[in-house]
């Protein structure tokens, strides 16, 4: 059965499974290439008769990741991947006028790989569950989407091209049953940050209402210095003069892909050692990923936010318990020393042997492994994602009702090594965990954690609050902490694991 729905560029063509309206690959801004790559998206050239809507639109271009997809697997087959890659997809109940929840997803990885239409985000779940509307986009990466070079005049294509696929939704979404003025926006990772770069930015204001930042918030965006570096280290890997536009503009897509991968320390990487190793910094850095260029950002997203920028939007915010456990078993790493994690916490605290000890003490008293590497993956997951998250709920709760979740769900893969890792709320909020049950589990309580992982998401998305039948969950209060903690057992724990959280509270702002 097919499904019609009207477009401002024209009639598109779905499908109807299952009881749902599922459109796929559709344009939400012009293809970005000739004259139009390394430009500001522009609008979609209207169509006549009716567009074919029922297959996912090519990805952006991204070079293969080793480390990065074992984060989130590569579908297989691989997808489509081509420079016209602005394509979204919905999922809604029906084509009528009931002025439904709106979800848009935006996917992480890095700012380099993923798209809007790998397997664990398919809509169908939450929006049959929800009655809800599911969009899921694409927007450009690497180079072609954070390339920051003084003669191209314009940089944060790809945050922009995720402004204007949430103003296609405010103009369309009407269209598929969906609510323009209760629109959330959720995303992990580099998807999380991308949250909370819009959240901050004042050419997204407006255009949502509700936010879920998850495993990433807002202290991941770079100079205008810093980023034009990496442009001269990309032409001159490119083999290009850095004032060669027109060089730029024509370049073969593979040699840009290879050009992105020379100047990315994480592209390089085997294991989450390398990873701290990559550019003599105690964590990755990612050269590509929104720039404060004066006009889509000013300053770090944080420090918007606390100056008001997201005044008024609903915040839902949180990390998993072992978030770097997965980049730990993703490659071949010998156990590390005590030297080696001090040295290392060195680099990122004034004082690295306390904070070492701090961390130790914490985990001893917890019954936990103290060993080095585990303090090394506990200290990058708290450094890259749970503080930077908790300092985004300290500065949103006094501006709009803010919630911090924490998942704890354990993964079973490589004999339970991966613990409540990295990624691993991916296919239970999509309730898509049966495609991953190694990575998952299987059976009563993993499909039981899925429903209330979705309704969790859910009831937040359709009220700004996220509590539900499975657990309270108290607005966020920068004395007591509480926090939502998913899992097993779903509770709400005050100042989880505080006394590590507190080394970092006059390091990280």
């Amino acid at each position: 059965m097919s499904a019609i729905a009207e477009t401002t560029a024209g009639k598109i063509e779905g499908t109807e499974e299952n009881g749902l309206c599922v459109f796929r690959g559709v344009p939400f801004a012009a293809p970005p290439v000739g004259a139009l790559r390394f430009q500001a998206p522009q609008p979609v050239e209207p169509w006549t008769g009716v567009r074919e809507a029922k297959t996912f639109g090519p990805i952006s271009l991204q070079a293969q990741n080793e480390m990065l997809e074992a984060l989130l697997p590569p579908s297989d087959p691989p997808q489509p991947q081509s420079e016209d890659c602005l394509y979204l997809n919905v999922w809604t109940p029906a084509l009528d006028s009931a002025a439904r929840p709106v979800m848009v997803w935006i996917h992480g990885g890095a700012f380099t790989i993923g798209s809007g239409s790998e397997e664990y985000y398919n809509g169908a779940h939450l929006a049959a569950r929800g009655e809800v509307v599911v969009v899921t986009i694409n927007y450009r990466l690497g180079a072609l989407g954070f390339l920051n070079l003084p003669a191209l005049g314009e940089t944060n294509f790809g945050m922009r091209d995720q402004v204007a696929a949430l103003r296609w939704v405010q103009d369309n979404i009407a269209n598929f049953g969906g609510d323009p003025g209760n629109v959330t926006i959720f995303g992990e990772s580099a998807g999380g940050m991308s949250v909370a770069s819009l959240m901050a930015s004042p050419e997204a204001a407006g255009l949502f209402q509700k936010a879920i930042p998850q495993s990433g918030a807002g202290h991941n965006a770079l100079s205008v210095e810093e980023t034009n570096a990496t442009a001269f280290r990309f032409c001159e890997a490119l083999g290009i003069a850095a004032d060669d536009v027109d060089a730029l503009m024509t370049a073969d897509p593979a040699d840009i892909l290879a050009a992105s991968v020379a100047v990315d320390p994480i592209a390089s990487a085997e294991s989450a050692a390398d990873m701290a190793d990559a550019g003599a910094s105690p964590t990755p850095q990612m050269p590509f990923q929104p720039v404060i260029d004066g006009a889509f950002l000013s300053q770090l997203p944080i420090d918007h936010i606390r100056n008001g920028s997201a005044d008024g939007v609903a915040t839902l915010v949180g990390s998993l318990d072992e978030e770097m456990k997965l980049l730990a078993a993703a490659g071949p790493s010998e156990p590390m020393s005590e030297a080696a994690v001090t040295a290392m916490l060195g680099m990122m605290h004034p004082d690295g042997a306390a904070a070492y000890a701090s961390y130790r003490a914490a985990r001893r008293e917890r019954g936990e492994d103290d060993s080095p590497t585990e303090i090394f993956v506990a200290v990058i997951g708290d450094v890259m994602l749970r503080v930077p998250g908790l300092r985004l709920a300290d500065a949103q709760t006094s501006r709009a009702p803010t919630y911090a979740y924490l998942f704890d769900w354990k993964s079973p893969g490589m004999d339970g090594a991966l613990g409540s890792c990295h990624a691993l709320e991916l296919p239970f909020v999509f309730g898509t965990h049966a495609t991953a049950p190694e990575f998952c589990g299987a059976g009563p309580d993993a499909d039981a954690f899925a429903e209330l992982a979705m309704d969790t998401w859910l009831a937040f998305a359709k009220t700004g609050n996220p509590a539900g039948d499975g657990v309270d969950a108290p607005s966020w209060d920068t004395a007591v902490k509480p926090i939502q903690v998913l899992g097993r057992n779903p509770r709400v724990e005050h100042d989880w694991r505080g006394s590590e959280i507190s080394v970092w509270d006059e390091v990280i702002s």
